[in-house]
Protein backbone atom coordinates (compact mmCIF):
# COMPACT_ATOMS: atom_id res chain seq x y z
CA UNK A 1 0.00 0.00 0.00
CA UNK A 2 1.50 3.35 -0.52
CA UNK A 3 1.75 5.93 1.81
CA UNK A 4 -0.73 8.57 0.46
CA UNK A 5 -3.23 5.29 0.19
CA UNK A 6 -2.02 4.80 4.07
CA UNK A 7 -2.69 8.08 5.08
CA UNK A 8 -5.89 8.53 3.62
CA UNK A 9 -7.60 5.11 5.18
CA UNK A 10 -5.96 6.20 8.75
CA UNK A 11 -7.26 9.86 8.55
CA UNK A 12 -8.59 11.24 11.62
CA UNK A 13 -11.07 14.14 12.21
CA UNK A 14 -8.87 17.40 13.41
CA UNK A 15 -11.30 17.47 16.04
CA UNK A 16 -13.15 15.10 19.06
CA UNK A 17 -17.06 14.67 17.93
CA UNK A 18 -17.99 14.42 21.72
CA UNK A 19 -18.75 17.97 23.20
CA UNK A 20 -17.38 19.09 26.45
CA UNK A 21 -14.30 15.89 26.48
CA UNK A 22 -11.62 16.70 28.06
CA UNK A 23 -9.14 14.27 30.61
CA UNK A 24 -10.23 13.71 33.85
CA UNK A 25 -8.95 15.77 36.36
CA UNK A 26 -8.44 15.44 40.30
CA UNK A 27 -11.60 17.69 40.57
CA UNK A 28 -13.50 14.97 39.01
CA UNK A 29 -13.33 12.49 42.02
CA UNK A 30 -16.25 13.80 44.25
CA UNK A 31 -18.26 14.07 41.30
CA UNK A 32 -18.56 10.06 41.00
CA UNK A 33 -15.60 8.88 39.40
CA UNK A 34 -15.11 5.78 41.69
CA UNK A 35 -18.66 4.94 42.00
CA UNK A 36 -18.57 4.67 37.84
CA UNK A 37 -15.17 2.66 38.03
CA UNK A 38 -17.03 0.37 40.79
CA UNK A 39 -20.07 0.11 38.75
CA UNK A 40 -18.66 -0.29 35.42
CA UNK A 41 -15.71 -2.08 35.79
CA UNK A 42 -15.15 -3.88 38.91
CA UNK A 43 -18.64 -5.02 39.19
CA UNK A 44 -19.10 -6.14 35.59
CA UNK A 45 -16.03 -8.11 35.03
CA UNK A 46 -14.72 -11.92 36.07
CA UNK A 47 -11.26 -11.47 36.65
CA UNK A 48 -10.79 -7.33 37.70
CA UNK A 49 -8.33 -5.87 39.62
CA UNK A 50 -10.24 -5.56 42.75
CA UNK A 51 -7.57 -4.68 45.25
CA UNK A 52 -7.80 -1.32 43.82
CA UNK A 53 -8.33 1.40 46.62
CA UNK A 54 -8.99 4.90 45.49
CA UNK A 55 -5.63 6.43 45.11
CA UNK A 56 -4.27 3.64 42.48
CA UNK A 57 -7.36 4.63 41.07
CA UNK A 58 -6.43 8.18 40.94
CA UNK A 59 -3.04 8.11 39.96
CA UNK A 60 -2.44 5.16 37.98
CA UNK A 61 -5.41 4.05 36.15
CA UNK A 62 -8.30 6.85 35.35
CA UNK A 63 -5.46 10.58 35.52
CA UNK A 64 -3.93 10.83 32.56
CA UNK A 65 -0.16 9.92 33.00
CA UNK A 66 3.44 10.61 31.11
CA UNK A 67 4.17 9.53 27.98
CA UNK A 68 6.12 6.16 27.68
CA UNK A 69 8.31 5.66 25.08
CA UNK A 70 9.15 2.61 23.42
CA UNK A 71 12.08 0.43 24.06
CA UNK A 72 13.58 0.59 20.67
CA UNK A 73 12.87 3.99 19.23
CA UNK A 74 13.25 6.87 21.81
CA UNK A 75 11.40 9.25 20.09
CA UNK A 76 7.95 7.30 19.20
CA UNK A 77 5.61 8.35 21.68
CA UNK A 78 2.78 5.78 22.27
CA UNK A 79 -0.42 6.36 24.24
CA UNK A 80 -1.96 3.59 25.94
CA UNK A 81 -5.69 2.96 26.54
CA UNK A 82 -5.95 0.71 30.36
CA UNK A 83 -9.48 1.23 31.22
CA UNK A 84 -12.60 3.27 30.29
CA UNK A 85 -16.02 4.38 31.74
CA UNK A 86 -18.68 5.06 28.79
CA UNK A 87 -21.99 6.47 30.34
CA UNK A 88 -23.91 8.34 27.90
CA UNK A 89 -21.00 8.02 25.21
CA UNK A 90 -20.85 4.82 22.56
CA UNK A 91 -17.83 3.11 23.12
CA UNK A 92 -16.50 3.46 19.80
CA UNK A 93 -17.43 7.65 19.16
CA UNK A 94 -15.18 7.98 22.53
CA UNK A 95 -12.36 5.83 21.81
CA UNK A 96 -12.43 7.53 17.99
CA UNK A 97 -12.30 10.94 20.03
CA UNK A 98 -9.42 9.39 22.59
CA UNK A 99 -7.46 9.07 18.80
CA UNK A 100 -7.72 12.31 17.90
CA UNK A 101 -6.79 13.92 21.12
CA UNK A 102 -4.01 11.73 21.05
CA UNK A 103 -3.06 12.86 17.77
CA UNK A 104 -3.25 16.71 19.08
CA UNK A 105 -0.81 15.53 21.50
CA UNK A 106 1.62 14.34 19.20
CA UNK A 107 1.41 10.94 19.73
CA UNK A 108 2.70 8.51 17.36
CA UNK A 109 1.16 4.94 18.61
CA UNK A 110 -2.28 4.06 20.47
CA UNK A 111 -2.32 0.50 21.81
CA UNK A 112 -5.10 -1.44 23.06
CA UNK A 113 -5.60 -4.65 24.32
CA UNK A 114 -8.89 -6.84 23.51
CA UNK A 115 -10.40 -7.08 26.84
CA UNK A 116 -13.06 -5.62 28.45
CA UNK A 117 -15.39 -4.02 25.50
CA UNK A 118 -12.77 -3.08 23.30
CA UNK A 119 -13.46 -5.51 20.43
CA UNK A 120 -16.71 -3.29 20.25
CA UNK A 121 -14.28 -0.98 18.96
CA UNK A 122 -10.63 -2.59 17.91
CA UNK A 123 -11.98 -3.28 14.06
CA UNK A 124 -13.99 -0.63 13.35
CA UNK A 125 -11.35 2.08 14.46
CA UNK A 126 -8.62 0.22 12.36
CA UNK A 127 -6.58 -1.12 15.28
CA UNK A 128 -4.30 -3.02 14.09
CA UNK A 129 -3.91 -6.74 15.27
CA UNK A 130 -0.97 -7.98 17.38
CA UNK A 131 2.14 -10.32 17.08
CA UNK A 132 1.42 -12.31 19.81
CA UNK A 133 -1.85 -13.26 22.48
CA UNK A 134 -1.76 -12.17 25.65
CA UNK A 135 -1.33 -15.01 28.85
CA UNK A 136 -2.29 -14.48 31.86
CA UNK A 137 -1.03 -17.07 34.69
CA UNK A 138 -2.66 -15.97 38.10
CA UNK A 139 -0.78 -18.36 40.73
CA UNK A 140 -2.97 -20.09 42.43
CA UNK A 141 -6.68 -19.25 41.48
CA UNK A 142 -8.94 -21.45 40.76
CA UNK A 143 -10.54 -19.92 37.69
CA UNK A 144 -12.35 -20.98 34.68
CA UNK A 145 -11.50 -20.75 31.27
CA UNK A 146 -13.22 -17.11 30.59
CA UNK A 147 -13.23 -14.98 27.10
CA UNK A 148 -11.19 -11.46 26.99
CA UNK A 149 -13.75 -9.67 26.99
CA UNK A 150 -14.65 -10.79 30.41
CA UNK A 151 -11.25 -9.93 31.81
CA UNK A 152 -10.74 -6.16 33.19
CA UNK A 153 -7.15 -7.08 34.91
CA UNK A 154 -4.38 -5.28 33.06
CA UNK A 155 -0.89 -5.86 34.29
CA UNK A 156 1.77 -3.86 33.22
Amino acid sequence: MTMQRTMKLYHLPETSKTAGLRPMEKKDIPSGAPAAYQENIIDTFVVENANCDLTDFLSFYMLPSTIMNHSTHKSLKAAYSFYHVHTQTPLPDLMSDALVLAKMKGFDVFNALDLMENKTFLEKLKFGIGDSNLQYYLYNWKCPSIGAEEVELVLQ
